[in-house]
C-alpha cells in the first residue's frame, strides 16, 4: 500500500515484485491498481503536507528509479 499524501503532485509509478511468486502477465486495458479518495471533515486539515515537507518525489515528471 502506498498512500498519496495531501498536496502531492507528480506521476505515480507502481512496481510489482515478489521474488517467490510465479510470473505474472499484465494485459492491455485491464486494471492493476485501485485508488481510493477520502475527504476530511471540516477542521481536520493536514498540518504539514507533502509539499510543505518538500518531498523528494514532489512534481516529478516521467519515469524515475526510486530515490534513497
Amino acid at each position: 500500500m502506498t498512500p498519496f499524501e495531501p498536496e502531492w503532485e507528480g506521476f505515480r509509478h507502481a512496481r510489482d515484485l515478489e521474488h517467490d511468486a510465479p510470473p505474472r502477465r499484465i494485459y492491455a486495458n485491464e486494471g492493476i491498481a485501485q485508488v481510493l479518495f477520502f475527504t476530511a471533515d471540516e477542521g481536520d486539515e493536514c498540518e504539514i503536507s507533502y509539499k510543505d515537507k518538500k518531498g523528494k518525489y514532489q512534481g516529478q515528471q516521467g519515469n524515475h528509479l526510486p530515490k534513497l
